[in-house]
């Protein structure tokens, strides 16, 4: 199959799941252009329940999605700035970086973010990683037996992205004025996905800006609390781990470089 024919098959199946859609609904027409017919896809990936699916399904979702993985391009540490021993800094997509986990901000629920097409770091994280993550989260939580708490972190496979593993973190939300539990909390969350990296004896892990943006903690706060909290913790244990402080957003970019 080239990837015209693996993204139509995947939508098929993906349609044939919701019923009313597809079999039932002959009006119901695959688009016939390329990049609508990734935005399809993509929605129906987003908005799919967590369950299990056949191995055929699997095999060509995963050769289709490494080839837009690659086609995106794979960022290794020789294109990151080391701005000091072991941290780095990266503007871009964090779906793209070579390294051991990236850091997912994630919500309590821990399954991914359900809206076709969100630009969240989560949403694009379920989407390149493939259906399999959200299964996997939604197993952890099964055990868990209720929402995660904010500030701890729970690791999965990455599946289908460039990286290892995925941290999985549930940051503060800052509805008015910012409190010292918020950065407490934030806090919490850098400390608990190193403690999981290091648990795992990774050599490399990159942190998205955890609670900023729609959850609405103050950027400049927010990597203050980041670096503090990295650096304090690889003083504290002798962690040799590398860590990437990946941005998407200029005003952030200044931030870090100002403060490393």
């Amino acid at each position: 199959m080239n990837q015209s024919e693996r993204r139509r098959y995947l939508i098929e199946r993906l349609l044939e799941e919701r019923k009313g859609y597809w079999k039932e609904d002959k009006t119901m027409q695959i688009p016939a252009g390329k990049e609508e017919q990734k935005t399809l896809l993509r929605s129906l990936m987003n908005v799919r329940m967590p369950s299990a699916i056949d191995e055929e399904f699997l095999h060509i979702q995963d050769a289709y999605l490494q080839q837009v993985n690659a086609e995106k391009g794979i960022v290794t540490f020789s294109e990151m700035e080391e701005l000091e021993p072991e941290l780095y800094l990266y503007k871009g997509d964090i779906t793209r970086l070579k390294v051991g986990a990236i850091v997912n901000a994630a919500n309590s629920g821990m399954t991914g973010c359900y809206q076709p097409g969100h630009n969240c770091i989560d949403n694009c994280i379920h989407t390149y990683a493939g259906v399999q993550l959200r299964l996997a989260c939604a197993k952890l939580m099964q055990r868990q037996g209720h929402e995660e708490p904010t500030g701890q972190a729970k690791l999965t496979s990455a599946y289908n992205l460039p990286c290892e593993y995925v941290i999985h973190t549930v940051g503060p939300i800052v509805s008015g004025r910012l409190t010292k539990k918020h950065e407490e909390l934030l806090s919490s969350c850098y400390q608990s996905c190193l403690e999981a990296a290091d648990e795992k004896i990774l050599e490399s892990m990159a942190f998205c800006c955890i609670s900023t943006g729609v959850f609405m903690f103050p950027n400049e706060r927010a990597a203050e609390i980041a670096v503090e909290t990295v650096k304090a913790y690889k003083k504290r244990t002798g962690s040799r781990i590398k860590v990437v402080f990946n941005v998407f957003k200029d005003y952030d970019e200044a931030f870090y470089r100002n403060l490393l």
